[in-house]
């Protein structure tokens, strides 16, 4: 998060090679960071030390037709091709950047990163001990990513520094930001003064029609700026279900094929990737069966429809945009109160969502079996081991780990 800061361009518009630092004063002595140089020498400017190339970056699809185009960009010699295509394709910001329109440089991407997390240590105030290690910290930053030595997740390079540097605001979304001077939580005034910078969020739901409703919103904010979201769908009544008008749920299972149309429907980060979105539930859910089932059936409709209908076998195809579930990681939470009831050949009993009740009981080994075929068939469902989650949590007196992200 960023503190109020002056935008200036990263670039001289008359030359995009020539990107250097400002540096502002601190304090001469501070508790803060030190920072000791490993990779870069006081008064050299990381930039001087590699070799420089100009290229063009170009992406196709098989049948030849251009995705993606740019020329004459500045990239370091070292980055192959693949690397140059990725971060001109992703990376690069592709509008209102002052002098040059879009990004031409790997420069201006790694410079408008390192200069603006350095200047947040800044503004928010005893960060860095002295000048000297904010200047160590940018030169450090700017030596390792430039080096390909390290790499930020993709919402940093998507929206860090836009504001900072080229005075690219946007509107307010409904994000929300800490305020130092009143030390509240507040609504960011706009997209990119307090950038989204994470890359994972986990969000509850309720079994509440209107909450329902209100998460496909909130899971479209978080796509928009290149992050992903993930929820466990546990609370939510199983299909038969009785409700408080007197008629019964249609099930889970419908609900999360809207979530699963309006990631579709979403290219996360604007025109840079696609969705990213995790689905959980707990294994003694009534709808555990058809959830593990999901996409795997349908994985067997698209199969049929490239190798019966002539359709194309791509994931961009229509015979993957046809069926559902594709736009999601699927996990299942899984106890140890179930993993011995497989051990043992044991029951299992799933349990209504309103009231507790047994709605079915199953041989723990039959849905375990479920979930090998169908990880088999389609890499879905992931494992989730909920009780061990918990037994690792570092602040358990707050509330139960409901869902964790796949990629840890």
């Amino acid at each position: 998060m960023f503190g109020k800061t002056v935008a200036s361009s990263a670039v001289d518009t008359n030359s995009v090679t020539d990107v250097r630092r400002k540096t502002r004063r601190l304090p001469a002595k501070g508790k803060g960071l030190r920072i000791k140089r490993v990779y870069t020498t006081p008064g050299v400017d990381p930039y001087d030390t590699i070799e420089w190339d100009k290229r063009s970056s170009k992406i196709t699809n098989p049948d030849g037709s251009t995705v993606f185009k740019l020329e004459n960009l500045e990239i370091p010699k070292s980055w192959t091709q693949l690397a140059t295509d990725i971060i001109a394709s992703k990376y690069f910001r592709k509008a209102g950047v002052p002098g040059t329109g879009n990004e031409v440089s790997a420069k201006q991407t790694v410079t408008r990163i390192a200069r603006s997390i350095r200047r947040a240590g800044e503004d928010f105030g005893g960060y860095f001990a002295d000048v000297e290690d904010a200047d160590t910290f940018e030169s450090e930053l700017t030596h390792m990513l430039i080096n390909q030595i390290g790499a930020f997740n993709s919402p940093v390079w998507f929206n860090c520094g836009l504001a900072q540097e080229y005075g690219i605001k946007g509107p307010a979304v409904g994000n929300w930001q800490w305020n130092k001077l009143t030390d509240k939580v507040e609504e960011t005034a706009d997209s990119y003064s307090r950038p989204q910078l994470s890359a994972c969020f986990i969000q509850s739901v309720s079994d509440d029609l209107m909450d329902m409703a209100d998460l496909v919103k909130r899971e479209m904010r978080i796509f928009k700026f290149g992050s992903g979201t993930g929820t466990n769908f546990s609370k939510i009544r199983a299909e038969g279900e009785k409700l408080s008008s007197g008629g019964t749920s249609s099930g889970l299972m419908s609900f999360l094929e809207i979530y699963d149309k309006s990631a579709g429907a979403i290219k996360s980060g604007g025109t840079t990737r696609r969705a990213a979105k995790m689905v959980c539930l707990d294994m003694d859910h009534p709808d555990i069966e058809r959830f593990v089932d999901w996409k795997m059936k349908e994985e067997d409709k698209a199969r049929v429809l490239i190798e019966h209908g002539g359709l194309p076998a791509d994931f961009n195809g229509e015979a993957y945009h046809t069926v559902s579930g594709q736009n999601s990681n699927n996990s299942v939470r899984v106890t140890d109160e179930f993993m011995k009831a497989v051990d043992a050949d044991g029951p299992f009993d799933t349990k209504f969502r309103n009231n507790g009740k047994v709605a079915k009981t199953y041989k723990a080994r039959d849905l375990w079996e479920k979930i090998a075929v169908a990880a088999w068939k389609c890499a879905d469902p992931g494992l989730q081991f909920d009780t061990t989650i918990n037994k690792w949590h570092t602040c358990s007196n707050t509330d139960k780990i409901h869902a964790s992200n796949p990629c840890s």
